[in-house]
């Protein structure tokens, strides 16, 4: 799966900017970024944002264990891979019918969040159990809102093309060849919004999150984020 926002919509880690710069590296615009995963994973689904970004999926090759996952509902889309071991019960809890998958319910969760209820999205978020990684935008409010597993089961990433758009899946290689070293694991447990102050953790919420940049031009990534506290978050080679 593949989400790419507007740098115009979303605020850019800087981080990743600075990763970037120090070692610089060849990137692409987030135009051939897209183009690249419809010709790589065909067939491929591409849904365009109103000029805001793009969210991009695919079926192909996909693990039964880990499958990924599409919904759209209100004008508010999800991107979801994995599986969420209590899924049962949160479709009794929003009231979902046995069909609802798991990009349905979160899509339920976050209207919940956003129009009910006086709640931190990691009220929401800590409720998920599993392994999962989810891209969601809601067009009526040009809100993003991105999230990780807290044991990082579902490998994820996220970067900055060369035209400043920032850029999220779970395919190294698809960002690396757009990102360069603006590029790095998205933090397990964590999430990101562009409406709920951008990076932060939901398993540890008063807790920081903080970059560490790579040293060892050999890394794949330029940078690794981690919650003040606990340990670094490995990159994936």
């Amino acid at each position: 799966m593949l989400g790419v926002f507007s740098g115009d919509l979303v605020e850019v880690p800087a981080e990743l900017v600075v990763a970037g710069n120090r070692t610089p590296s060849p990137k692409t615009r987030a135009s051939e970024l897209v183009n690249r995963f419809l010709k790589s994973a065909s067939p491929a689904v591409s849904i365009q944002l109103a000029g805001l970004g793009h969210l991009a999926y695919s079926h192909a090759n996909q693990s039964p264990f880990s499958p990924r996952l599409f919904a759209a509902k209100d004008e508010i889309y999800c991107l979801f891979q994995g599986l969420l071991t209590n899924l049962g019960s949160l479709r009794q809890q929003y009231g979902l019918s046995k069909s609802a998958d798991e990009s349905v319910l979160v899509i339920e969760a976050y209207r919940a969040l956003r129009d009910r209820a006086p709640y931190p999205p990691s009220f929401m978020l800590g409720h998920l159990a599993g392994s999962f990684a989810f891209v969601l935008f809601d067009k009526s409010t040009s809100s993003v809102l991105v999230a990780s597993d807290p044991d990082g089961r579902v490998p994820f990433f996220w970067g900055i093309t060369a035209d400043g758009c920032i850029a999220f899946s779970q395919d190294l290689d698809l960002l690396k060849g757009s990102c360069g070293k603006s590029l790095a694991p998205f933090p397990k447990g964590c999430y990101y919004s562009n409406a709920f102050g951008g990076l932060k953790s939901y398993e540890n919420p008063k807790h920081k999150v903080t970059a560490v940049l790579e040293e060892d031009e050999e890394e794949v990534c330029g940078a690794t984020f981690k919650v003040e506290g606990s340990a670094a978050i490995a990159a994936t080679h």
